[in-house]
């Protein structure tokens, strides 16, 4: 099957989202929390914003469901387009070696990161107003074993985070992948099967939401795959996709500070159901640039692509650079440059700071896990596997 660029474009937007959020917490946590006090604007601009669908530019737990959203999509791209239930059994065993290696090299950089004591975050929290988010993370003495349980086993299981803080996400990528790979194999091709779907996802809906939104860009899969006819009238019917699409923007929009917003867009909306607002958002987005090839040709556009192509170590490496870098840039400068120059200076150069790990770890750290899957290979032959035709279903 073709390679969906637009897909992977619209995950590498999600990853760049989780850092924007990140560093606007960090430094404009107003913008997030909404409360005067810690505002740096004396108009309160920051306010202002969040409570305006600009905030989705920074809006961490919105790119968390596209994420999840659109992850859960790309998984059987390759087995819907073939029918070949054997690329599920590969996929499933390639999972854990496909995300271990880059989240033990992520712990060990911020294990030596705060070993020669780097971090800086706590400091930084007291002049940025952001000590309810900011100043807690990674302030204890670091311990290797830790480090190596939270990457290889903890944040498998249990989702631990205690060293980067966005490995509460990793049990979603995960087990929700081995859930959708054991569905297609037992439902896929099968009358029924979007009943089966719909009562699996009613049920992750009820134990865990984040788990629905795997599945629901699984079954979104199922029928771009395999309904044509369904397809061209989607994309016949444009001005449904383009509602969809809008409908989702808006929704993904909404703050996640999830408080009243009386006099704003969101008014009608119950302020209780922030996380169920931003995954219908992300599906409704998903299923609106499916049926609009022009926002396929934008999302798939190179930079796009490029983020796409950085996505999982863009995730996972920008936190301890902000925590670091972006502290001791604010720390140095902001007395002399004042607060503004010195934060929009260090997010010009935190930025390009954060794509250039990001780079280096896709093009140099992310094929260890290929070279550790073909030295088990070739340790234990019998489970070693055939090369993939297609790699979309191995994307993060």
């Amino acid at each position: 099957m073709k390679k969906l660029s637009y897909i992977d474009g619209l995950k590498g937007i999600g990853a760049l989202m989780v850092y924007f959020c990140h560093f606007v917490f960090a430094f404009y946590y107003a913008a997030y929390s909404l409360s005067p006090e810690a505002a740096h604007t004396a108009s309160g601009l920051e306010i202002a914003i969040g409570k305006t669908p600009l905030n989705l530019l920074y809006s961490g737990n919105a790119a968390v469901c596209l994420f999840l959203v659109f992850s859960g999509f790309v998984l059987c791209l390759s087995y819907f387009s073939t029918g070949d239930k054997r690329r599920l059994g590969k996929s499933a065993r390639r999972r854990y070696l496909r995300l271990m290696p880059m989240i033990l090299i992520a712990n060990i950089f911020i294990f030596l990161l705060m070993s020669l004591g780097l971090y800086r975050n706590a400091e930084t929290a007291v002049l940025t107003k952001s000590e309810a988010w900011f100043a807690g993370f990674n302030q204890f003495a670091p311990d290797f074993l830790r480090m190596l349980y939270e990457s290889l086993i903890g944040c498998f299981l249990q989702g631990s985070n205690d060293y980067n803080g966005v490995l509460w996400t990793i049990p979603y990528l995960f087990w929700g992948a081995l859930a959708v790979y054991l569905a297609a194999y037992l439902a896929g091709g099968r009358r029924l099967r979007y009943l089966v779907y719909g009562v699996l996802i009613l049920i992750f809906l009820k134990v865990d939401i984040y788990f629905a939104g795997v599945f629901l860009g699984f079954a979104a899969s199922d029928f771009f795959c395999t309904q044509e006819k369904g397809m061209k009238l989607w994309r016949r019917f444009w001005v449904l996709p383009l509602l969809a699409f809008a409908l989702g923007v808006y929704l993904l929009s909404y703050p996640s500070i999830g408080v009243d917003m009386a006099g704003t867009i969101y008014a009608p909306l119950p302020p209780a159901y922030t996380v169920i607002y931003h995954m219908a958002g992300a599906v409704g987005l998903l299923i609106g640039v499916l049926g609009l090839p022009g926002l396929q040709r934008f999302f798939g556009a190179g930079a796009f692509r490029f983020l796409g192509d950085v996505s999982y170590s863009l995730y996972l490496l920008h936190f301890p650079v902000v925590a670091t870098f972006s502290c001791w840039f604010f720390l140095g400068l902001h007395e002399k440059l004042g607060y503004h120059l010195t934060v929009g200076l260090d997010f010009l150069c935190t930025t390009a700071l954060v794509l250039l790990a990001a780079w280096l770890g896709r093009r140099y750290l992310e094929p260890l896990g290929g070279a550790l899957e073909k030295g088990l290979g070739r340790i234990f032959p019998g489970g070693k596997s055939r090369r993939t035709e297609t790699g979309s279903e191995e994307k993060r």
